[in-house]
């Protein structure tokens, strides 16, 4: 079982950045691919970004390609989400999530444990 904390959303402008972390417990460190998505308002969740288990390989939606940076620190069974020049229209509940397979993917439904998410705002 892994347990999954976010933390680090909040109230921005747009322009801003933003860090959120994800804090895992339990049967995980290395052993999970790791990923972001979140859900907007009135819209259904979508991917972010993932990471693979040793973090040298990470995947981005198009939307977020060249602001958004997933990094993860195995020590501290801890993962990122660095975004920059926010927009209004990323703003949404990010979700952190961890996927047991080793490919990289970017399917919600494949994702086998989730955080509680956290609220992101992005004011223009």
């Amino acid at each position: 079982q892994v347990q999954l904390v976010e933390s680090g959303g909040g109230l921005v402008q747009a322009g801003d950045s933003l860090r959120l972390s994800c804090a895992a417990s339990g049967r995980t460190g290395s052993n999970h691919n790791m990923g972001w998505f979140r859900q907007g308002p009135g819209k259904e969740r979508g991917f972010v970004a993932v990471i693979s288990r040793a973090g040298t390989t990470t995947l981005y939606a198009d939307s977020v390609k060249g602001r958004f940076t997933i990094s993860r620190d195995n020590t501290k069974n801890s993962v990122y989400l660095q975004m920059n020049n926010l927009k209004p229209e990323d703003t949404a509940v990010y979700y952190c999530a961890a996927d047991r397979t080793a490919r990289l993917r970017s399917d919600s439904d494949e994702f086998d444990y989730w955080g509680q998410g956290t609220q992101v705002t992005v004011s223009s």
